[in-house]
């Protein structure tokens, strides 16, 4: 009986001992909301993995959205019902708007000595810093649309990549090289611009446009500077017929189809993501950065996708989420993130990167965008939560596809942006 007795205490014992251990090695769940494309996709899908193998304190618990719309939709959602993720991927205009709202935690408690945020892109840190200074977000990657064109195409007809270096350059290469059969119909086209507003606020930067005014309380779209290059690019496009856009259909559907055109020999080139690249064949066509308008240097705008960490989930899985985000944008993981989907690095020490180092040297275009980057000028971020870009992406309709001049189409969209603005500015 003793014996009995001494097997049930010993079993006990070590049943309390190796629950005792298993709650020390418990890890916290980090949920995570983000969203890609394929490549993306599967390095995100990677650098998650590696993080959860390197320690043992979190697992991060990846849910891949729809889109940045849905995963931005959901996540305000999740906040009211309080299910919202540790952290979630957005885009710098949606991070902003739950910035403004208070919806988010700041990060700078959460970086030791050690973080070096200085290190990271200058025209990244601004979008994810406030006014009064809050760190909001964390620049995940950037991009920007940049030019990719086919370089035999290009010096057959006895240009160089300099004729590319102004709009009125293009133009006059997409004159030349656009082909026409007797009927007047567009056979090849010389430059084929993104569907949307994107390039177009590219170009007008470029031509010194402003959105606002410096005191932010004036919606500038219609200026002479918009105009004039918006109203260029319906000439060129409806009347010269030397570019043409491709635009609706399902999904990125129109996106894949221009890019098609380059590819198969319809179009000398095109504006497009940096993201691109993974999709394009190198042997056969060159990258080069955005032209610049007239005597204005080139300023496009270069964009950050953001990690956020909204306000009111666990503080515990909040330090998992800030620590998953440190991984993955230290500069070796920049620079493979950048390597393999073609998206910015955020760092500027990822030249420091001997892979990178590399890489860039056989892959010279992979180094396009992080050069337009640091001339770029930083995405415009929206006071009114989108409604001034809306305006501007139906004036884009309206020019691209409608064939509406640019003044009537331009000073349409300023009146709509003007009642937006000062809907929010009111005391």
């Amino acid at each position: 009986m003793k014996l009995k007795k001494l097997a049930i205490v010993f079993t006990g014992f070590a049943m309390g001992s190796l629950a005792m251990a298993a709650n020390a090695n418990a890890q916290t769940e980090v949920d995570f909301w983000y969203s890609g494309g394929t490549k993306p996709q599967q390095m995100m899908t990677k650098l998650i993995e590696e993080f959860n193998n390197s320690q043992h304190d979190y697992v991060i618990k990846g849910a891949l959205q729809g889109s940045y719309a849905e995963t931005y939709q959901k996540l305000q959602a999740g906040m009211a019902s309080k299910t919202a993720p540790a952290f979630a991927l957005l885009d710098s205009n949606q991070a902003n708007a739950m910035a403004g709202r208070g919806l988010v935690r700041d990060l700078r408690p959460y970086m030791d000595e050690t973080f070096n945020f200085a290190d990271f892109i200058s025209a990244f840190r601004q979008q994810v810093t406030s006014p009064g200074g809050d760190i909001y977000g964390m620049p995940a990657y950037g991009t920007t649309q940049i030019f990719y064109y086919n370089k035999a195409k290009l010096a057959e007809y006895g240009f160089t990549p300099a004729d590319l270096a102004t709009w009125q350059g293009v133009a006059k290469v997409a004159a030349k090289v656009t082909q026409k059969d007797a009927q007047g119909n567009t056979l090849y086209y010389g430059w084929e611009p993104m569907w949307g507003e994107d390039n177009l606020v590219d170009a007008a930067l470029s031509n010194g446009a402003k959105v606002l005014s410096d005191d932010g309380k004036t919606v500038l779209i219609d200026s002479a500077q918009w105009v004039s290059v918006w109203e260029n690019f319906r000439t060129w496009l409806h009347k010269d017929k030397t570019m043409r856009i491709h635009h609706g259909g399902q999904g990125w559907e129109y996106w894949y189809k221009t890019i098609d055109d380059v590819m198969k020999d319809r179009a000398l080139g095109y504006t497009g993501s940096s993201g691109d690249q993974g999709d394009l064949d190198f042997s056969k066509l060159a990258a080069a950065t955005q032209p610049g308008w007239g005597n204005h240097p080139a300023v496009p705008q270069a964009g950050a996708l953001v990690f956020v960490m909204p306000k009111g989930t666990d503080d515990n899985a909040a330090k998992g989420a800030f620590k998953f985000m440190t991984f993955y944008t230290n500069p070796v993981n920049t620079a493979r993130w950048s390597m393999f989907t073609g998206y910015i690095p955020v760092r500027q020490s990822v030249k420091d990167v001997a892979e990178y180092q590399s890489y860039t040297q056989h892959n010279p275009q992979a180094l396009i965008p992080l050069k337009q980057a640091s001339i770029a000028s930083k995405n415009f971020l929206d006071p009114t939560n989108g409604q001034i870009v809306d305006a501007l992406s139906i004036a884009a309709d309206q020019v691209e596809i409608e064939n509406i001049p640019a003044d009537k189409a331009l000073k349409q969209a300023a009146i709509r942006a003007q009642r937006a603005l000062d809907r929010v500015n009111r005391p």
